[in-house]
């Protein structure tokens, strides 16, 4: 049901105040009469009026130096203002209709008349807002819709969302929660209140027209969350709990993604904020509508990006041990060859080899050996730096690039790792398996290294080395 127009009556004399309030009421009118225009201000930042009726002559404040006030703060300046006087009627419409009242009503006012001018600029000032506010929505949807359509990920677009929205209608939270109807738990993914908030998981037993808008699927508009009979359990726990109530009013509706519902647009006023009411909603609605479908692409292109990293992984992955395959590292020596060539930097290579491996399957059987390769490519990777590439060479081998990295320090990685496994318990639980290994280091610049092959060539060699004098060492 439509709301009742909301009119704010500022007079002195209280009788007459009385009366024109009765009268309005008795005809449909949501009435807030005050006593003189000294609070005037207060009042109109605390709620939203459709029309002001102001006296002019008032003891304490001059009604049309409020008149200009109020004309000339853009919040109120679309506010019809009806004068009410009775100072002669030529001098007070001339004066009053100068500084931007919409009309000018003298005492004793004649009832049929009062009313049919109320009725007459209720009108206008309802028209004149709806063009005015469906002008900028249609301007902000252009923004936000061309803002949102850069956007590729879904991130991306959530936090777009509620910072425009919020903007828009000048309030101080906005979020979108994601879940399903019928769950308790929901997933805040955005809130513009907080702009580095990520997937905060929520109780939605907290918020009822969270719930009641997943749940039903209906639109859910609260004015004023202290009186709203939704909120009624809930109030009792903050009571209980001691806690103020969080916000002023609330705007709560669903949203679905590929037909599916996915979440619930959530926004909120706080007592700084003017209250929400169905001019939010209807903007709220058709940006999260028009946003729906840039959100769906935007998960498309997400999976298909996730699905070919998936699958680039698998191509470049050794399957056992997780670590590069032989294809992979060729590539990455290729590249970290020509970055130390073009920059001058250093570049050392390490191929590991597990001693007496073949012996090892032999006694406790190639399960064992398998899980003995995994865990040497669990050390590695442990020991490895961020630039650092480990790969599987083929069967017992192992290759660990080092970019920028000095002969010292090689020589003590390398002195690391062997400690390393030396003193690891490798194979089952409780069935440990002594495993040693052997390494050969190759550095460039070295006049004997022209390429990545080169660079193998010749840590292969000093593996070989490592193996001839004696094993679990390594050569350079």
């Amino acid at each position: 049901m439509p709301l009742a127009p909301k009119i704010l009556v500022a007079d002195d004399d209280q009788a007459l105040s009385r009366t024109l309030s009765w009268i309005l009421k008795e005809n449909g009118y949501d009435v807030v009469a005050i006593p003189g225009g000294e609070h005037l201000f207060e009042h109109l930042a605390s709620d939203q009026f459709d029309l002001l009726l102001l006296d002019i002559m008032m003891p304490k404040v001059d009604g049309l130096q409020l008149l200009h006030r109020v004309k000339t703060d853009p919040k109120y300046q679309d506010l019809p203002v009806l004068m009410i006087s009775s100072m002669p009627p030529e001098e007070a419409t001339v004066r009053s209709l100068g500084l931007g009242a919409s009309d000018f009503i003298a005492k004793p006012f004649r009832v049929r008349e009062l009313l049919a001018r109320v009725k007459a600029h209720l009108r206008v000032g309802r028209e004149l807002n709806q063009a005015r506010t469906e002008a900028r929505s249609r301007s902000e949807m252009v923004e936000i819709l061309n803002e949102v359509a850069s956007s590729l990920k879904p991130d991306e677009i959530f936090q777009v969302l509620v910072r425009r929205v919020a903007q828009g209608l000048r309030i101080s939270r906005c979020s979108i929660i994601l879940a399903e109807p019928g769950a308790v738990e929901g997933t805040v993914v955005a809130a513009y209140e907080n702009p580095t908030l990520r997937n905060l998981r929520i109780d939605l037993r907290r918020y009822p027209e969270v719930r009641h808008a997943l749940d039903s699927g209906e639109l859910v508009l609260a004015q004023d969350v202290a009186t709203d009979p939704l909120y009624q359990t809930i109030r009792s726990e903050w009571q209980s709990e001691g806690r103020a109530i969080p916000c002023r009013s609330a705007i709560a509706m669903r949203f679905s993604l590929r037909d599916e519902p996915a979440g619930v647009f959530f926004l909120r006023t706080t007592d700084d904020d003017l209250p929400l009411n169905q001019q939010d909603v209807q903007f709220a609605d058709q940006v999260i509508s028009a946003a729906v479908r840039s959100l769906e692409r935007a998960y498309e292109l997400e999976h298909a990006m996730s699905d070919q990293e998936q699958l680039k992984h698998l191509a470049s992955t050794d399957p056992l041990t997780g670590t590069l395959n032989r294809r992979a590292l060729a590539e990455k020596l290729e590249q970290e060859m020509d970055r130390a060539a073009r920059y001058a930097s250093l570049l050392t290579c390490m191929m590991i080899d597990i001693d007496n491996f073949k012996q090892i399957n032999d006694t406790h059987g190639h399960l064992v050996g398998d899980q003995i390769l995994r865990q040497i490519a669990a050390l590695l990777k442990r020991e490895q730096r961020s630039p650092d590439a480990v790969a599987r060479y083929g069967g017992e081998e192992f290759v660990v690039l080092l970019p920028e990295t000095t002969l010292v320090e090689s020589r003590s990685f390398a002195e690391r790792v062997l400690r390393r496994v030396a003193e690891h318990d490798f194979g089952e639980s409780g069935r440990p398996v002594r495993v040693t290994i052997s390494i050969g280091l190759a550095s460039y610049p070295d006049e004997r290294v022209t390429d990545g092959e080169s660079l193998l060539r010749l840590a292969d060699t000093h593996l070989y080395r490592a193996k001839t004098e004696g094993r679990n060492r390594f050569r350079d």
